[in-house]
């Protein structure tokens, strides 16, 4: 019953508007999800500056200005924090942190994960889509994309998250109780509890500007209602993970992952999911290859709209029960876990509108 919202613009012309819309959108699920709520806002100047790594926290013992200051004087380095209670937002420049990040860590595969996934994972152009039929087929879709782009959206998504590694080990160090929601150049993740629009607005999304947004309305069915509990997800650089359903196997995948040593936030299936996504990708998948690996190996019923640092994918379950829809625009493209969240962009009326197809991969990529 939860719901999702995402908003991908192609237009810089609409950056300054990303928070209005996502607002708007965000605000029509909130009878879908009134327990608490969460959003994803990439590349606005204040939330996210240039030249910035940014981590989110939660749940952090030290009040914004303390804590940075603290980290400050740890570091050696400027770091900068904004207070919007419960989150806040650190920044540091990566030219400082640069020298100061370790070299990525890359884990090893849980092997009875590697041992689900199909051993050949063919991503199909659209032309071909009609030529795969049966159970079988997961097929990754770049929609209106020629082969040449199909190509190069074959490249890893997202980065190695080296440059913010530092500062998460500081916080750690300094306010070890405090919980990361979010890490990245350019990345800014709030979450919080009660009615989502009155968040939103308390965190001033209305006036954020950006090229990408996600959010999410949560109505809590496997774990308790908590602001970290709350949806995206986001375990890896740059990484968002929102999701409308239930995993019906996350703790056995679970135990695989813990048992490869990925430690959990929270008792919240979707975390799985974003945890699994996070080790393919930090594995040298792609986004498009490690959502076909999730269908294989996830059970249950599942939306899910997953967000990197250069991209935006849908996907859904085998049974696809779980409501979605996709505009897209020569503009922007947005998917709602309803089309009311989308009835007020702006050129809709010209959209090509459709219900994304059980199992299929759906990405946009920025140019």
């Amino acid at each position: 019953m939860c719901g999702i919202v995402g908003l991908h613009l192609l237009d810089p012309a609409l950056y300054p508007q990303l928070g209005t819309l996502l607002t708007g959108m965000l605000d029509q699920m909130c009878d879908r999800g009134p327990d608490s709520a969460g959003m994803a806002v990439y590349g606005d100047p204040v939330w996210s500056p240039p030249g910035t790594v940014t981590v989110t926290l939660l749940d952090s013992p030290l009040p914004a200005a303390e804590l940075a200051e603290k980290l400050t004087a740890a570091m050696g380095m400027p770091i900068t924090a904004i207070d919007l209670n419960p989150t806040i937002l650190l920044h540091a420049e990566v030219a400082s942190l640069q020298s100061a990040a370790p070299s990525p860590r890359q884990s090893a595969a849980p092997s009875s994960l590697q041992d689900t996934a199909p051993s050949s994972l063919q991503s199909v152009a659209p032309s071909s889509l009609q030529d795969a039929t049966g159970p079988s087929s997961r097929r990754a879709f770049w929609p209106g994309s020629t082969p040449a782009q199909q190509n190069a959206s074959a490249m890893q998504a997202g980065t190695s998250g080296g440059e913010a590694e530092a500062l998460v080990q500081a916080v750690r160090a300094v306010a070890p109780s405090a919980r990361v929601i979010g890490f990245g150049p350019g990345l800014a993740v709030l979450k919080g509890i009660g009615n989502p629009t009155t968040l939103a607005n308390g965190f001033g999304l209305p006036q954020a500007q950006g090229w990408q947004g996600v959010a999410h309305t949560r109505m809590a069915t496997e774990s308790a209602v908590t602001a970290e509990g709350s949806h995206p997800f986001s375990v890896g650089p740059g990484q968002c993970l929102v999701h409308n359903g239930s995993f019906s196997n996350h703790m056995s995948i679970k135990h695989e992952l813990q048992r490869a040593g990925v430690e959990f936030d929270s008792e919240n299936d979707t975390e799985v999911g974003a945890r699994f996504v996070a080790q393919q990708l930090a594995q040298g998948a792609d986004l498009e290859k490690a959502l076909l690996l999730l269908n294989d190996v996830f059970d249950g019923f599942y939306t899910l709209l997953v967000s990197t640092s250069d991209s935006f994918a849908v996907v859904r379950d085998a049974i696809a029960c779980k409501p979605a829809i996709i505009a897209e625009t020569d503009r922007w493209v947005a998917m709602a876990s309803e089309y009311r969240a989308l009835a007020d962009l702006p050129g809709v009326e010209q959209a090509r509108i459709f219900e994304p197809e059980p199992e299929e991969v759906y990405v946009w990529r920025r140019s």
